[in-house]
């Protein structure tokens, strides 16, 4: 029976080990699949498959991608949900040994990727593990191409907790053991379909002993109580389980991740994802890209470090007013100083990601190309400290303080990498000459040697008469003289045949092949000293991670606080009050901050008043189209901003702590999911009365429309109750159900505003403005005539609410045309004749019980029968 050849023994050896993951397996320039891998991939990827002889009867299925274009395939089999494993070769080919020695060097999932090309520049990338027992929960999240690690935890609510770290988080992966798998597949917030699926790993990695053998490798010895992980008996296993899985897909030392950051819920607004996505806080609801979010708006930072520190802003609104006022303040600081503006602009677009360029440091991946901009970077850090000399706030100061110098390493990395570096290592030329003598020395030694073979050129064309002759080089046959066909008759017999072509020969000789001998050995000796010079320096600059991730701290500080007041001066935001003593929400001439960019007339401003007492709940009527969306959305957005530490669209703005904004807002329908507009509304509602507190903003859009009238009605009334009642938070209320205006003076805190609209020659002009009362009707049949619905079918709405409008829409309601309803009026008027001609007749005083029943039956029958 045949064995499978020694190569693919070992192929399927190493599948065998990775049988969850796509094999990406090293032959020459190509990563190479196999068998099912290669079937599958094939068809996933739009490669050609072809087979591979492999020692037994039957080919195997086979399809390869060129190594240097393999980030590129694994960036999209990743994005898949896919998990390659790239098995390299690790030594060359030599002659007697029948396999090349290839092991898997990386597991890429989509939490654990480092190629630039497959991450967002100004997004993190977090990985996450779980780990629950006695009905608490820890949660770890950490991006390995930063070294940020983060750790929560949850001692009771875990389902509503947790869910809310999710949305704050967004991690690419989530792992952890079968009982966190359990609790995360029972989540309801999966039925959104944006949350990674749940990927099981190894109970031994979260049993207690082995992850605090893990998390002291990783941190030292004295980490569980450096970063008091005693407390929480969950904590240990969910980071030693994530350690350890690191440790197995990535096959190195994580020495950028240095440090647990402790993260509890309450420090920050809770953004549910229905808010999320109804404010199109990060992208837009319709487009689903950033384009025409908030963060479009605002996000002005030069960085890719700064852009990451912006987002992370948006995903934890703060609740501490000692945080926002701090920050704030240094808005505020920026905002009346141009120059310095201008300055750090200019200073920080030259600032290059240091941060992941550590990362790289720390994986030992890191291009020559990078460490140049590192060093660029890093030169730029005493002109930007310099510029915050005169600052005063606290946070500016305190990241003026830790913008240490780097001129030590910013000499040796430009002493050490060459100007304009080549691409790859492996054929040298990026360490600078005279960083190293030995290494100059060889270049020298191949420089001359390289003039020797022009000198020898020049002698051969004398000794032989051949004036073509020509000394040339490439990687097959090395160097050679080529003799066109000709002339080879001159060719002299010391000359040796290597190659012969179509049109010439190829010869050497002693003299040649000593020279080459001394160019190639040059050239080699160079290419291993260049290699261990660099890994020399690389080790060097591991010394100095916790720095370059500090000072990268600092330097995103910075380029996110002069982005707010950038959007401050330019969109005229004003600086809002927030502290423990404001108690309400109170905006003068707010504006939206999205829409006011995109509307061609100047954006209709409105104030906004609401408390936990006399103005708690205000109720919003008027037309489609008028604005009361936009409004709402509005406050609910200067609420947040003020919570990021940002300026507000607004005259004036005092804004209250809030733990939460809730919104319901527009129709989401979960049909795919199953769910009904009306039961993902009532889901959502449910959701809103349970979880909302006094300190929080409510954002209610039409509540009770996906319903009959009368139970759309009863339910609308009895939110509002309930709300103003038990809940007493701050609430937005926008319906059609006029009737609820008869709310304001009932229950304490309610009351009525209308958006303003003004009727001219049968059709209405929105006024966008908010003022106190309730609107009289709701103008719908004029804004479908706005929308272009056909005339006649405008005049028909017109007829039939003017006959609902006549019986004031009672169970009998009118709903005829005028001519069925003057042919129905004229043949009830007959029937009516003929009873009143026959009550006339009767003297009721001369008719006994029995007869007057007798003619009531008849009349009955008759009107019957008409």
């Amino acid at each position: 029976m045949k064995e499978p050849s020694a190569m693919m023994k070992h192929y399927l050896q190493t599948k065998e080990n990775y049988k969850d993951c796509i094999v990406f397996y090293r032959l020459g320039d190509f990563y190479e699949l196999f068998y099912d891998d290669a079937i599958e991939i094939s068809n996933v990827l739009d490669l050609t498959l072809t087979h591979k002889s492999c020692g037994l009867d039957e080919k195997a299925p086979m399809c390869g991608v060129p190594y240097h274009a393999a980030e590129n395939y694994i960036a999209k089999l990743v994005a898949l949900g896919y998990k390659v494993a790239i098995c390299e070769q690790l030594s060359e080919p030599k002659k007697g040994v029948k396999v090349v020695e290839r092991d898997v060097v990386r597991v890429v999932t989509a939490g654990t990727v480092t190629d630039d090309n497959m991450l967002e520049e100004r997004k993190n990338n977090y990985i996450m593990s779980l780990y629950i027992s006695n009905d608490k929960l820890s949660a770890v999240y950490c991006d390995i191409t930063t070294g940020e690690m983060n750790l929560c935890h949850f001692d009771g609510g875990l389902e509503s907790n947790f869910s809310d770290l999710l949305n704050r988080v967004m991690p690419s992966q989530i792992i952890g053991d079968s009982k966190a798998k359990e609790f995360y597949n029972a989540l309801p917030i999966l039925k959104f379909g944006v949350y990674p699926k749940f990927e099981e790993y190894f109970e031994y990695a979260y049993a207690y002993d082995k992850a605090k053998e893990n998390v002291c490798l990783q941190f030292g010895d004295n980490a569980i109580n450096v970063f008091e992980l005693k407390s929480n008996k969950q904590d240990v296993p969910a980071v030693g389980g994530l350690l350890e899985y690191l440790k197995e897909t990535q096959k190195r030392t994580l020495k950028n991740i240095s440090k647990i950051t402790k993260v509890r819920n309450d420090q920050f607004m809770i953004i549910d994802m229905n808010t999320r996505r109804n404010l199109e806080l990060v992208e837009s609801i319709r487009e689903r890209k950033k384009y025409g979010s908030l963060l479009w708006l605002l996000d002005k930072t030069k960085t890719s470090i700064g852009a990451r520190r912006f987002r992370s802003i948006f995903d934890q609104p703060l609740q501490s007013s000692t945080e926002i006022n701090e920050r704030l303040d240094s808005v505020e600081e920026l905002t009346k100083n141009l120059i310095l503006r201008d300055r750090l602009s200019e200073s920080l677009a030259n600032i290059k990601d240091i941060e992941r360029i550590a990362g790289k440091i720390a994986y030992g991946n890191v291009l020559p190309n990078d460490l140049l901009q590192l060093k660029n970077s890093l030169a730029e850090l005493p002109k930007i400290k310099s510029f915050l000399i005169n600052i005063k706030t606290k946070k500016l100061t305190a990241c003026r303080e830790n913008l240490v110098d780097f001129s030590q390493i910013v000499e040796l990395l430009d002493k050490a990498i060459k100007p304009k570096p080549p691409a790859l290592l492996k054929e040298g030329g990026y360490i600078n000459d005279g960083f190293n003598q030995e290494l100059d020395d060889l270049r020298h030694a191949k420089a001359t040697a390289k003039r020797e073979c022009e000198l020898l050129e020049e002698k051969e064309k004398e000794l032989t008469g051949i004036k073509n002759l020509k000394i040339h080089c490439n990687s097959v046959f090395g160097y050679y003289i080529e003799v066109s066909k000709g002339q080879t008759e001159l060719v002299p017999l010391r000359y040796v045949r290597k190659q012969t072509i179509a049109n010439a020969e190829r010869y050497t000789t002693e003299d040649l092949q000593k020279i080459e001998d001394k160019i190639f050995n040059s050239v080699e000796y160079a290419i291993k000293l260049e290699e261990k010079l660099y890994k020399t320096l690389i080790e060097y600059l591991t010394n100095y991670l916790s720095a370059f991730a500090e000072v990268s701290k600092n330097i995103a500080e910075i380029d996110m606080l002069l982005s707010l007041a950038e959007c401050s001066v330019k969109y005229n935001f004003c600086k809002p009050v927030i502290n423990r003593n404001v108690k309400q929400i109170k905006i003068e001439q707010g504006r939206h901050p999205i829409v006011e960019q995109f509307v061609k007339e100047n954006f209709i401003s409105n104030d906004t008043l609401l408390d936990n007492d006399e103005n708690k709940m205000a109720i919003i009527t008027g037309p489609n189209m008028a604005g009361k969306s936009t409004f709402m959305r509005q406050v609910a957005l200067i609420v947040f901003m003020a919570h990021i530490g940002s300026f507000v669209p607004a005259k004036y703005a005092e804004i209250a702590i809030t733990d939460r904004i809730f919104t319901r807002v527009g129709a989401s329908d979960d049909l795919a999911f199953g769910q009904s507009t009306f039961m993902v509304e009532m889901s959502e509602v449910a959701n809103i009365l349970a979880n909302a507190t006094d300190k929080s903003l409510v954002v209610l859009d039409e509540i009770g429309r996906g319903t009959s009238t009368f139970d759309g009605l009863s339910i609308a009334w009895a939110v509002v109750e309930y709300i103003s009642k038990n809940l007493n938070c701050k609430t937005l209320f926008a319906t059609h159900y006029h009737e609820l205006s008869e709310l304001e003076g009932v229950i304490r805190g309610v009351k009525n505003y209308k958006i303003t609209v003004k009727e001219m020659n049968d059709t209405i002009v929105f006024l966008r403005k908010i003022v106190r009362g309730h609107a009289n009707k709701s103008f719908g049949v004029e804004v479908a005539q706005l929308a272009g619905v056909p005339q006649k079918v405008v005049d028909r709405a017109k007829e039939i609410s003017l006959n609902l409008e006549k019986v004031n829409q009672k169970l009998d309601m009118n709903i005829f045309g005028e001519d069925e309803e003057k042919t129905r009026q004229e043949k009830n008027n007959k029937l009516g004749q003929k009873i009143l001609s026959i009550l006339r007749d009767i003297d009721i005083n001369r008719m006994s019980p029995i007869e007057a029943f007798e003619i009531l039956h008849d009349l009955i029958d008759k009107s019957k029968s008409e």
